[in-house]
């Protein structure tokens, strides 16, 4: 599989996933993109090459209006770091991308293409959010 990590993941976290994991394919934006390229035309030129997972340290990706619309055009599978996340040190970030990479790689091999997950600090899972997850809602 290949991840591409947006500018808001560092490329240091980048490169200490590369080490420990070597079955797939990972790249920092800034490897195929200049660092200023627009979130749609970033992911529209990776929906050309098709099979990229996103692994995005900026919610509004998918919130924003032009950048969801993008990225739900582009049928690209994508993980979404949760709001906390940008103000997180980054072996914080380091720590909780780890946690999360088991979940990552099993629902991009099992989920639909073009699907959406949030990853929060504080919960146990990720949560779906595009689709529209048919979970139900958890009690509390």
């Amino acid at each position: 599989m290949k991840f591409i990590f947006d500018n808001c993941v560092s490329s240091n976290l980048v490169d200490a996933l590369r080490c420990l994991d070597k079955r797939h394919e990972l790249v920092h934006h800034r490897e195929k993109f200049t660092a200023d390229t627009p979130d749609p035309v970033w992911i529209a030129a990776l929906a050309a090459e098709k099979r990229w997972i996103i692994i995005s340290g900026d919610p509004r990706i998918s919130r924003g209006q032009a950048e969801r619309a993008a990225w739900i055009e582009s049928r690209l599978t994508a993980f979404f770091c949760g709001d906390a996340w940008g103000s997180r040190p980054v072996l914080a970030q380091a720590s909780e991308m780890l946690r999360w990479w088991p979940d990552i790689i099993t629902l991009s091999k099992t989920t639909a293409l073009g699907s959406g997950y949030l990853l929060e600090f504080k919960t146990k899972q990720p949560v779906q959010i595009y689709p529209v997850s048919s979970r139900p809602a958890r009690k509390k």
